[in-house]
């Protein structure tokens, strides 16, 4: 600032001596230099020491000797002798004194009766004086500050502002502050002088005085500072301030710079403190000034991002100053950018606002300057993207020749050119005119031209040219959003960019540069990126085939992609590429849909099974004899060509709606195929691969549980657990490596010798459950083929155990082809000698045949079990197919009529007529079978069986009183007797209704049957009185009148005979009113003992007597169950 030019500052040398108290060091400063630094080393030299060591005390004598020839010291000594605790109080009444009257300034118990201004009466004063008119001075100052409420005064102050006593001034403050540091505090001292004029070399001065107090009066400083310096008088003039101190003290510049950044204070002085830090060792990359703003506005604190951007916009708004410090910033980095711009043109360098013009040979960029360049240009692009700040015409020009120079083919220029192109996208207004718009045109194609080079001598596999194939390929589809996205995750900063900003752009690419033919052929002939995995970041070719795939150009323009994305998916590996799985969709849609309804036969074509063959041969799960002279796939191929495969095959049946309607067919992959893929195992293997694989597993298990639900059983995963668990690793492990290994050709031999060779055969056996799954494939033959063997009555059990054991583990990774080799051994010995051997195809579409094996299978509990299990895993795949079948044909079936019905008169105008004519059919056909079932009857030993095996056996209650109306006592009793069971299994209130209209049908019998068909009617249906009073305990009443009106009928026909019924009528109508009491412990009749006594005493009683006697156990048993119940 101009208020403190001409005056002598502690230099940077003299601070850190004084911090370090190096006498040696201070001894050799200059006498100007050394009078700043006088009101400490007087103290020094005066104060008793805590230090009381020899060395401090030679060092005390050099200080001493310094001082001994300045004369100035005599005075700062007077200061040093008055009584400070005296002036305290009285600086301390004073300021009661001022609180009370309000700040005024009124009369001062520190200065009284000043008959001249401050200056002279500084002048004239005693010791004693000048401390009292400086304290009263600054304490008003001080009071004042803190009356102020954050708004910023000059205050014009006669004692601090004489150029001929601030020296004296200078010491009276220092030994103020460090004599009375209570009741003056450093931080608010330094505050204070901020509002007078010199207060920045005051403030120096006191610091340097007190050098332990440096951050402290920093951070103090910036924490009441403003959230934006530049904006106020007191922003910049504190700014100013810390700037001098850290000059002061320039190691802890960038300690001060943090601090900033922390308080979100004074950006300006952030900026300021970078321009004026020399590092001692300058980074030849990026300069501290780029790393430092670009770190403000790219890191990942918000806060600060909004701060420092709200600098950069409010400076703008201010008319160019060479004072700004946001200007002296934005001309550094233009004078750095300048600095690297390689000289194909005149270009205009600034010096001091003048313009100086420099031309010479064109030379592309440089090595060294291209890491420069990148971190220029990611900067600029965050100023002008984030913090909105509005280049000028100068800048504009000079970052239009950086992005459009020419570097080196290295992993750096490549990022170099992709940030320059993606800062074109972002900010288009760089180019204004048609001179810089015919630039950028010949730049572009230079890069077109370029790429294939730049990727092979870079040796990088994410180059440029990719991303220029995909924003070719976005402005083709005018997917706008999508080129905003890229370049923001590009730059690495998020951007906001109008779609209509694009529009120049847009044309400039699609009309001059890259037509979408031109895209699409020059997409077909670029190579596949080697071992593509997850670990290769960037754009790469697949992203581009992907938009092109999407956007149907392959097909429009009859470009065949097929070759080009089979040998990218044999260049694959772990991690897998998460682009990879779009990819295989996006083909696989394009090979099933046309690009237009106009041109049905503009799709892509599949990968042929040849192809895909190919990338088996090799695989573990068609043997080890397949992979002579044949090229090896990785595991990464294998899984990701059987899930293009079963997703082709999903794609297609569920297109098939579409695709009849089109007259289209495409051909689906032949079972043959199918049976040569080891899909078991590679989704086996892709368990273990999980993290490595992404949703690949789940993917695939997805697609199984849809067209392969036989390869799904829950019972196979269990066993899977069992078989690659634990305990079966740690067996493999103990297994030494030198065990003898048992060939086929053993087995084999062992197998056709039994029963004799029943040992060896064990210990090969038992040495197979050792290995693993995959190790057991190439023994499944010899396993599979002997089983018919195994069936003799003299073969241990033993041996057929550990069959079974070696077979559930092969099923883990090739079921299929392990179900139709047993199938085929399994065979009776009959057809065995035919040579009938049944393929995959034929059991999916008759799985009985599992069950025509040999009839010794039955009997074998080891070898049953897995014949249970084949058969479960053949009906989920019949079922399966059928469906596939039945959907496939039916809709292609259901068009052709359709098309051959077109215009005919009484044909049904939607298929959702005919869909529900035959509900209507099927229900009604179902009704009418369980009436026809009902009306037949069948015997009562086989209700409790059908009524809780069949679900839907609860549709009989709609037809029992249909039932119960028949003139055949036969079928009333079959009503009834369902009906028991019926309300037991579905207690509802339908149940019940029809339970009521039951008993109300046998009391109307009661009274119009003869004897002979009473007996035989209610004998069987007694029983069930019971179930209905367990099912609906409402029932009870009623149920107990009905057997008190049977007994009464009886016993009114036996009435003339010799025995005596009363007793038993008597006794029914106390269970019918007093059921708790017949049932105490000491009751005369028990259900258990009734029958036996009917038996003995009335074996030979007429059917009446028996009838009563059963309608008394009937009721006993009513009465039991619902005691019990309780």
């Amino acid at each position: 600032m101009a208020e403190s030019a001409g005056l002598q500052f502690v230099s940077s040398l003299a601070f850190e001596a004084m911090q370090k108290v190096d006498v040696g060091r201070l001894a050799s400063l200059s006498d100007p230099e050394l009078r700043l630094l006088l009101p400490c080393l007087v103290r020094m030299a005066l104060c008793a020491p805590a230090d009381q060591s020899q060395s401090w005390a030679q060092d005390k004598k050099l200080i001493l000797r310094l001082l001994s020839g300045v004369e100035a010291v005599n005075s700062i000594v007077a200061l040093l002798s008055v009584d400070f605790h005296a002036l305290e109080q009285d600086a301390r009444k004073e300021q009661q004194l001022r609180h009370k009257a309000g700040g005024s300034n009124g009369e001062s118990i520190l200065v009284s009766q000043l008959q001249h201004g401050l200056t002279l009466e500084f002048e004239h004063s005693d010791p004693l004086r000048r401390l009292r008119l400086t304290l009263s001075e600054l304490l008003a100052i001080m009071n004042k500050v803190v009356d102020s409420n954050g708004e910023f005064f000059l205050k014009s102050s006669e004692l601090f502002e004489s150029p001929v006593y601030l020296d004296e001034v200078a010491d009276v403050l220092c030994i103020l502050q460090a004599e009375l540091p209570s009741l003056l505090p450093i931080v608010d001292v330094a505050e204070a002088l901020l509002h007078v004029r010199n207060g920045y070399w005051f403030l120096c001065l006191l610091v340097a005085n007190v050098p332990d107090s440096f951050n402290e009066v920093c951070r103090g400083l910036i924490k009441n500072g403003e959230r934006q310096d530049e904006e106020s008088v007191g922003g910049r003039r504190r700014t100013e301030a810390l700037r001098q101190l850290c000059q002061m003290n320039p190691s802890q510049a960038l300690n001060i710079r943090a601090m900033v950044g922390e308080e979100c204070h004074l950006p300006g002085l952030g900026v300021a403190l970078t321009l004026d830090y020399k590092p001692d060792k300058a980074d030849e990359a990026v300069s501290p000034l780029v790393s430092y703003v670009s770190g403000l506005l790219l890191g990942t604190n918000s806060k600060v991002r909004t701060w420092f951007s709200l600098f950069i916009r409010n400076g703008q708004q201010r008319k160019r100053e060479s004072s700004s410090v946001l200007w002296q910033m934005r001309r550094q980095l233009l004078l750095e950018l300048v600095a690297i711009l390689p000289r194909s043109r005149s270009t205009h360098v600034p010096n001091d606002g003048n313009m100086e013009e420099v031309s010479s040979g064109y030379s592309g960029l440089r090595e060294e300057h291209v890491v420069k360049a990148s971190a220029l240009l990611r900067l600029y692009c965050a100023l002008m993207g984030i913090a909105g700040l509005r280049p000028t015409d100068e800048e504009a020009e000079q970052l239009l020749q950086l992005m459009t120079s020419r570097p080196p083919a290295t992993p750096a220029g490549v990022r170099f050119v992709s940030l320059s192109f993606c800062k074109l996208l972002a900010f288009p207004t760089l180019v204004s005119t048609p001179e810089q718009e015919q630039l950028m045109v010949m730049w572009l194609s230079w890069m077109i031209k370029e790429e294939e080079y730049f990727e092979s001598a870079a040796g990088v596999s994410a180059s440029f040219g990719e991303m220029l194939l995909l924003v070719a390929m976005y402005f083709h589809s005018n997917q706008l959003s999508s080129i905003i996205e890229l370049v923001c995750s590009t730059l690495g900063m998020k951007i906001a960019i109008k779609p209509s900003s694009l529009s120049k752009m847009k044309t400039i690419f699609t009309q001059e540069i890259f037509t979408e033919q031109v895209v699409t052929a020059h997409a077909v002939r670029v190579a596949v990126t080697n071992s593509l995995s997850a670990n290769i970041t960037g754009f790469l070719p697949i992203h581009c085939i992907y938009q092109l795939l999407r956007s149907r150009a392959f097909t429009k323009h009859k470009v065949s992609i097929k070759d080009w994305i089979y040998r990218q998916l044999c260049e694959t590996t772990t991690p897998i590429h998460t682009q990879l799985f779009p990819l295989i969709d996006a083909y696989i849609n394009s090979i099933l849909t046309p690009a237009s309804k106009a041109n049905p036969e503009a799709t892509n074509q599949p990968i042929t099974e040849q192809e895909i063959l190919n990338v088996f041969q090799s695989s573990t799960g068609t043997g080890e004899g397949s992979r002579g002279g044949r090229q090896c796939y990785s595991i990464t191929t294998q899984l990701l060509i059987l899930y293009y495969i079963l997703s082709y095959e999903e794609n297609l049946l569920a297109s098939t709606k579409q695709l009849a309607l089109m007259q289209r067919k495409p051909k689906s992959y032949s079972a043959a195929l199918m049976d040569q893929i080891p899909i078991k195992y590679l989704v086996t293997q892709a368990q273990g691969l999980q993290q490595e694989l992404g949703g690949l597993h789940s993917s695939l298990l997805k697609l199984l549980a849809t067209n392969y639900p036989h390869l799904c059983l829950v019972e196979d995963w269990v066993c899977e657990e069992e078989v690659t668990g634990t305990l079966p690793l740690l067996r493999r492990m103990m297994l030494p490596s030198n065990t003898c290994r048992y060939t086929q050709s053993q087995l084999h031999q062992a197998f056709q010798k039994l029963p004799s060779s029943s040992p060896r055969l064990m210990r090969i056996l038992e040495h197979l459950t050792l290995l693993s799954p995959g190790d057991l494939i190439s023994y499944s033959e010899a396993l599979t083929a002997s089983m018919a063997l195994l069936l003799g009555p003299a073969v241990p059990r033993r041996i057929l155990q550990t069959l079974n054991k070696l077979w559930m583990g092969l099923n883990t990774v090739m079921p299929r082809r392990l179900w139709v080799m047993t199938v085929n051994a399994l065979q009776p010995s009959a057809k065995l000698l035919g040579q009938q051997q049944y393929t995959q195809n034929d059991l999916m579409v008759d799985p009985l045949i599992v069950l025509r094996c040999d009839q010794q299978v039955y009997r074998c509990p080891p070898l049953m079990d897995i014949v249970l299990h084949m058969l479960n895993g053949y009906l989920l795949a019949s079922k399966a197919y059928l469906h596939c079948h039945l959907k496939e044909t039916a809709d292609f079936d259901r068009q052709s009529q359709t098309v051959s019905n077109l215009g005919v008169p009484g044909q049904p105008e939607t298929p959702e007529v005919t869909r529900e004519e035959l509900k209507n059919a099927l229900l009604s056909a179902q009704d009418s079978a369980a009436v026809q079932i009902l009306l037949e009857g069948y015997p009562q030993a086989l209700l409790p069986l059908t009524v809780a095996g069949i679900p839907s056996i609860h549709i009989c209650l709609d037809f029992i009183p249909e039932l119960l109306a028949q003139p055949q006592l036969e079928k009333q009793i079959f009503a009834i007797q369902l009906l028991s069971y019926l309300c037991t299994q579905y207690a509802l209130p339908k149940s019940l209704s029809v339970a009521r209209l039951a008993i109300s049908v046998m009391g109307t019998l009661l009274t119009v049957l003869t004897r002979a068909k009473r007996f035989s009617f209610f004998m069987p249906i007694l029983p069930c009185l019971v179930s209905f009073c367990q099912a609906f305990p409402p029932l009870y009443d009623d149920v107990a009148g009905l057997l008190v009106q049977v007994g009464q009928v009886c016993a009114s026909d036996v009435a003339t005979k010799a025995r005596d019924i009363d007793p038993l009528i008597a006794r029914l109508q106390y269970l019918k009113e007093k059921p708790q009491g017949a049932a105490a412990p000491g009751g005369d009749f028990s259900k258990l003992t009734l029958p036996q006594r009917i038996a003995e005493e009335h074996g030979g009683a007429d059917p009446d007597v028996q009838l009563c006697y059963c309608v008394e156990a009937t009721f006993m048993d009513i009465i039991s169950s619902t005691l019990h119940g309780l």
